[in-house]
């Protein structure tokens, strides 16, 4: 697009700056694959798979990922570039009625920035804690007598001592504050200082910051695959990890959570896909990149699981030797004592003659094959099996795989110092590129809302981060952990499933799947004879159909699973030095909801707020004089979907289009905004406005482009399409050849 100088356009000094636009195509990638690529790829991917049949969920997470995730991506990319607007205008663009999509978006994006940053800061303790020669949740500290392991220490691991006693010094319960951490708050300052400075000049300072923020992980997922694969028990690890179950398709609880994943996975709903798109080139092939991202994104996941579980295995594989050879000292003292006279030598056989050499695969075997009562007599002394699948199981979920267990697993590693600050990089990286697309999703749609703020929007920004900051210490106190899984939980996954799901309702059924994949056709400059891309039309049953279904399941699947077992939250016991789950309190249950509410109002609010307004538009305009027929044409009332306030306004851009971007313009140059081609298209603007119905499809794209929207009520008119169509078609052509 041009760039419009103000002298040009009559603009005055009050006008907004022009609109930022990416550097490069490669600024653009980055900055998608780096907000949908998280840390969800890092712990939740590879729990669920593991818990859901292993190589089973990977397909299953594919098939939803072509079925419903993809189509719904490109929809937010498609519509993102083609408007031009955050969330807000975008939404607005298709319908007045459904703005309060746009709106709760941004609440939902608030919502996760503030205790998505905790997650940074915890990631930054941690960081500056592992440059010491011996990291110091590597052992147990001493207990008051300085003689003994602190007791709390020796019942746990020294990992989740260090994770629930150091660095968050949890209180017992949600209702216990406590106060706040002045590390945790400190860290999280560092954190929001961190994130502001790179939002401080908007695309143009992240643009920059995400060549490092978005590739450095897979840098570093690259040197602990092949460290990881390299070590005692990876195999084991991986096989399990990718053994297929297919009995797991039969549980409707599997495909909740896989579509739950490719949700989250491809952050759709935040405004963010749009947010950055919407900077992008406008005859750019958005397809294309939603098919890249999508891949990269899949690609990442398999990565991470690879990597996590062959760490795991290692993990697991030196914590069941352990247990083996623990098992089989305290066996021979109780053979020795006559304490099991029933058990002797020639029962267990010749590993028994050398303990070392039992593996726990073996060792396992055997458990298992000793009679029911000799099984039982073996646990009452604390003699158990020691399987390689129980100990990978153990703190594999969430905070607890990257805090507990695989920090637990660095500690074997030689040089553990160097990996756990590779590993704690790699977390802080991923969550800050993250943690952009976040804000973006809340700058975006406020400023091109809001005109006024893109003259301030620097100080917009900081405002913005000092209020995270502030509102963000609620998480660093020594309850705050209990809140970061509470609005992880519950402030997004239920809004954000009912945002898209009117995402899918609003293009589909509300403006027309077909009318916005043609005004798609003619902003990638596609023609009948093969120039140009053209999107694929199933696309639009997607839309209309499994899409919508997709989220409506998801939804009613959700909702019933907050019905069947009621919110708990994972507190930790320091009595019994175990974590528990515990119920919510009545307050806290309260807070929740009010959570989901809060993300939610804005959509029906604002849709009853835009119908109050038409009756009194309608109201007022049946009341005043009649007026010429010139005047009703062009009187066009703000519900009008043909309003060029509702739809793409010019967009000023920084930079001028590189070399051949005009000739690659469909139609000779001509400007398309919102579905219309300005200049030759007014003239046989008002002939079209006869027809009350869209063209019949068969009439092709020409149809989607020059017919408008039809108005509610209105009945078909065919003969105003026909003459319209024959008056027109033929000059209509050959402007376009």
């Amino acid at each position: 697009m041009e760039k419009v100088k103000p002298e040009e356009e009559g603009t005055s000094p009050e006008e907004p700056p022009a609109r930022p636009a990416w550097s490069n195509k490669a600024e653009y990638i980055l900055a998608q694959v780096g907000f949908s690529v998280g840390l969800g790829n890092v712990w939740r991917f590879p729990y669920l798979c593991h818990q859901n049949g292993g190589g089973a969920f990977i397909l299953l997470y594919l098939l939803i990922l072509l079925v419903v995730g993809i189509p719904l991506f490109f929809l937010e990319l498609a519509a993102g570039q083609s408007i031009r607007q955050g969330s807000i205008g975008v939404w607005q663009h298709f319908s007045p009625r459904l703005v309060g999509i746009g709106f709760a978006s941004c609440v939902v994006c608030g919502f996760v920035s503030l205790y998505y940053n905790v997650i940074i800061a915890w990631s930054l303790f941690y960081l500056v804690n592992s440059f010491r020669s011996t990291l110091p949740w590597a052992s147990c500290p001493l207990g008051a007598n300085h003689s003994q392991p602190e007791p709390e220490c020796a019942q746990s691991s020294p990992t989740t001592y260090f994770w629930y006693r150091k660095a968050l010094d949890v209180s017992g319960s949600i209702s216990a504050s406590g106060g706040v951490s002045p590390a945790l708050a400190g860290c999280l300052l560092a954190a929001w200082a961190l994130v502001c400075g790179a939002l401080i000049r908007g695309i143009k300072s992240s643009g920059k910051v995400l060549y490092f923020s978005s590739l450095f992980p897979y840098l570093v997922l690259l040197c602990f695959l092949v460290r990881g694969l390299l070590l005692d028990g990876a195999a084991d690890g991986v096989r399990i990890m990718f053994t297929p179950q297919l009995a797991v398709w039969g549980d409707m609880q599997v495909w909740r959570q896989a579509a739950t994943q490719v949700f989250f996975s491809l952050g759709l709903g935040f405004g963010s896909v749009i947010a950055y798109s919407s900077y992008n080139a406008r005859y750019n092939n958005c397809h294309a990149d939603g098919l890249l991202v999508a891949g990269i994104n899949f690609l990442t996941s398999l990565l991470a699981t690879l990597v996590v579980f062959a760490v795991l295995g290692f993990r697991a594989t030196a914590v069941a030797r352990a247990c083996v050879a623990r098992n089989m000292e305290m066996l021979a003292q109780l053979l020795g004592t006559g304490a099991l006279p029933t058990l002797g030598p020639p029962t267990l056989g010749p590993p028994t003659m050398d303990p070392a050499a039992l593996s726990p695969p073996k060792y396992s075997d055997w458990y298992h094959r000793l009679p029911p009562e000799l099984g039982t007599a073996l646990q009452g002394h604390g003699i158990t099996d020691c399987r390689l699948e129980d100990e990978m199981n153990k703190g594999v979920e969430g905070t607890g795989l990257a805090f507990i267990t695989f920090t637990e697993a660095m500690t074997l590693f030689p040089a553990s110092p160097f990996w756990s600050v590779l590993f704690f990089l790699m977390l802080l990286n991923l969550g800050l590129s993250t943690m952009l697309g976040n804000m973006q999703g809340i700058l975006t749609p406020l400023l091109d809302r809001y005109p006024a703020l893109q003259r301030r929007a620097a100080l917009f920004t900081v405002l913005c981060c000092t209020s995270g900051f502030l509102l963000g210490l609620m998480f660093v106190q020594r309850s705050g952990s209990y809140f970061v899984s509470m609005f992880d939980d519950y402030s997004a996954t239920l809004p954000l499933v009912a945002v898209v799901a009117c995402e899918a309702v609003s293009v589909a059924w509300v403006y027309g799947a077909d009318r916005f994949l043609g005004e798609v056709e003619i902003m990638l400059g596609w023609k009948p004879w093969g120039r140009g891309w053209r999107p694929w039309r199933v696309y639009g049953c997607m839309w209309r159909y499994s899409s919508l279904l997709a989220m409506l399941g998801l939804l009613l699947a959700s909702l019933g699973q907050i019905c069947r077992s009621p919110p708990t939250y994972q507190a930790w016991d320091r009595a019994q030095a175990e974590e528990t789950r515990v119920p919510y309190p009545p307050w806290a249950l309260a807070m929740l909801i009010l959570l989901i509410v809060v993300a939610t109002l804005p959509i029906p609010a604002l849709y009853l707020r835009q119908l109050a307004w038409e009756g009194q538009a309608r109201r007022r305009q049946e009341g005043a004089p009649p007026r010429g027929e010139l005047e009703l044409e062009e009187a066009e009332s703000p519900a009008d979907p043909e309003r060029s306030a509702n739809g793409y306004l010019p967009v000023r851009t920084q930079e001028p289009p590189g070399r051949g971007e005009e000739a690659r313009a469909p139609y000779g140059g001509a400007k398309v905004m919102g579905g219309e081609i300005r200049g030759w298209r007014a003239k046989v603007r008002g002939h079209w406005r006869g027809a009350s119905v869209t063209p019949p499809h068969e009439w092709g794209w020409l149809s989607m482009v020059c017919a408008p929207l039809p108005r509610a009520g209105a009945r078909p008119d065919w003969g105003s399409w026909e003459r319209a169509k024959d008056s027109h078609w033929w000059v209509t052509r050959r402007r376009l050849l």
